[in-house]
C-alpha cells in the first residue's frame, strides 16, 4: 500500500486530497463527499477501505478551501452549489489522467448526498474517463438534465428508511439511460448508521466497482 498526500489544482482550487493505491491495483476510486463533510468522513473512509481491499485504489479529497468550509459551516450554500463541486471532481479525474502513478487506472466516482449529484455531472462531462458511478442517499436530482448523458453504469444506493430520497432516486433510474442498479438497504436511514448497513454499501460499491473498472473485454453488458 502507497499512501500520498496531495494538493490539486482544480477549478481555481488547491485541494487537499489522501490517495491510497494497493499493490496491483486494479481502477482507482474518486469520493465525492456530501453535505458538510470532508475527506474525513468516517463513512466515506470506511467504505474507502473495503475498496481497498479489493484492489481498487482511492481518492479522498475536500471539494472545498478551508476558507469556503468556513463561509459553507455559516451559510450552508456551498454544499449545494453543484456547479462548482462537479468542475472541481472534473479536474480532479483530468489531473489523474495527468499522474504517472494512475494515468493508466479507470477511475470510478463514489458520491454521497449531494456529492453523488455532482459526481453525476462529472460523469457527463467526463464519458471517457469515468468507467463507474456508486451514489450513496444521493441527490441525483440536483444533478439536473446532466443525468441523462451519463454514460457510465450507475448503482443507486438508498436507505430504506429514507422515504424522500428513495422516491428522487427512483425517479432518477427511470432518467438514466447507462446502465442502472438501485439497491435499497434495509432498515438504513439517510446516513447509514444503523448495525451493518454501511458494510452493505461497502461491500455493494467494491462489487460494482470491482465488475466495471475490470479491462473492457471483462466488463458485464447493459442490465436493462
Amino acid at each position: 500500500m502507497r499512501t500520498t498526500a496531495c494538493r490539486i489544482p482544480a477549478a481555481g482550487a488547491a485541494l487537499d486530497g489522501d490517495l491510497d493505491r494497493p499493490d496491483g491495483a486494479t481502477g482507482i476510486v474518486l469520493f465525492a463527499h456530501g453535505s458538510g463533510s470532508s475527506r474525513h468522513s468516517a463513512r466515506n473512509r470506511a467504505v474507502a477501505a473495503e475498496l481497498r481491499r479489493h484492489r481498487l485504489a482511492t481518492l479522498l479529497v475536500d471539494l472545498l478551501t478551508a476558507e469556503e468550509e468556513v463561509v459553507d459551516a455559516r451559510t450552508r450554500e456551498l454544499r449545494f452549489d453543484i456547479d462548482l463541486l462537479a468542475d472541481r471532481l472534473i479536474g480532479i479525474v483530468d489531473w489523474l489522467g495527468g499522474q504517472p502513478e494512475t494515468a493508466a487506472l479507470p477511475v470510478g466516482l463514489f458520491g454521497a448526498s449531494t456529492g453523488a449529484a455532482a459526481a453525476l455531472v462529472a460523469a457527463a462531462e467526463r464519458p471517457l474517463a469515468v468507467r463507474a458511478v456508486v451514489s450513496r442517499g444521493g441527490r441525483p436530482d440536483l444533478a439536473g438534465p446532466a443525468v441523462a448523458r451519463v454514460a457510465a453504469p450507475t448503482l443507486l444506493l438508498v436507505g430504506e428508511r429514507d422515504p424522500e430520497v428513495l422516491r428522487l432516486n427512483e425517479a432518477a433510474r427511470e432518467a438514466l439511460r447507462c446502465r442502472t442498479l438501485l439497491r435499497v438497504i434495509p432498515t438504513a436511514t439517510h446516513l447509514f448508521e444503523e448495525p451493518g448497513t454501511l458494510e452493505q454499501v461497502a461491500a455493494l460499491a467494491a462489487e460494482w466497482f470491482g465488475e466495471q473498472l475490470a479491462p473492457w473485454e471483462h466488463s458485464a453488458g447493459p442490465a436493462r
